[in-house]
């Protein structure tokens, strides 16, 4: 199983998630453009993907949903409420009926080769989730846009192989910037984004022999560094779960490919 990120931050989200033939994408949102020019670095085209998952409505989750479905109708599978809520955006256009799939929090279901468990996360968003994915064995999950964590998603996220994860913003330079002051409150809330060092004792606690490949994602342009979110996570596994600092730990970019973690 591969997964790698065509887009990952606060302007843009997209990852593709492949076991054999079965080829998916975890949101859509970068343009169409952006999209096919990802898949062909990689030697493939839209029509090489069964289906997009979507995490949540916003729209660095979904923006490019309406151009792809116009252009080639891929199934969509979301919860209730994230369909719900995408459905009554105008500003995605008019889609085909038809194509959007039901799935709920906590309930496992496949798509050839790969087989996705969603699960809640705490979000501002109608009803937004996380994917464990496991395929041939082995496990791997996209889990970005937490407010925070709890039991139940360490236990989500645990006996992994690979994991994406969100490491937002730097506290330090989220409360220096520029932002306004209610979009701070609302990115470090529990209904808001993880930071570095939240990220970083999020991984202390699912770490494990069998988890080598660690992708930080979802980085704020703004507020935080390639650099200082790999140092401060890999600073809080040293002090938290020291036995596990041999965990390769990446950025993923926010605007173009990242690495391809393949388990």
């Amino acid at each position: 199983m591969i997964v790698e990120t065509l887009a990952s931050g606060s302007s843009g989200n997209c990852t593709l998630v492949a076991e054999g033939n079965s080829r998916v994408l975890i949101d859509a949102g970068i343009s169409y453009k952006k999209i096919t020019q990802g898949l062909s670095e990689l030697g493939l085209t839209i029509s090489d993907i069964d289906a997009v998952m979507m995490t949540h409505e916003h729209k660095d989750h979904i923006k490019g949903l309406g151009v792809l479905e116009r252009k080639r109708c891929i199934p969509v599978y979301g919860t209730s409420g994230t369909i719900a809520a995408v459905k009554a955006d105008c500003s995605l256009g008019k889609m085909p009926e038809d194509i959007f799939y039901q799935i709920e929090a906590d309930s496992s279901f496949s798509l050839g080769e790969l087989t996705f468990c969603p699960f809640g996360i705490d979000h501002d968003a109608a009803e937004p989730v996380a994917y464990r994915i496991e395929a041939g064995g082995r496990k791997a999950a996209v889990a970005t846009d937490l407010g925070t964590y709890n039991d139940y998603t360490v236990r989500n996220l645990s006996g992994l192989d690979a994991i994406l994860l969100e490491a937002n913003h730097d506290v330090r330079m989220l409360e220096a910037g520029p932002y306004p002051y209610q979009l701070k409150q609302r990115i470090r809330s529990d209904r808001g984004h993880l930071s570095n060092d939240a990220a970083g004792g999020l991984l202390a606690r699912i770490a494990h022999e069998g988890l080598k490949q660690v992708m930080l994602g979802h980085l704020s342009k703004e507020n935080n560094m390639v650099e200082l979110a790999a140092l401060t996570v890999r600073q809080t596994i040293e002090d938290e779960a020291p036995q596990y600092m041999g965990i390769r730990i990446a950025v993923a970019p926010r605007e173009k490919m990242s690495v391809v973690m393949e388990v």
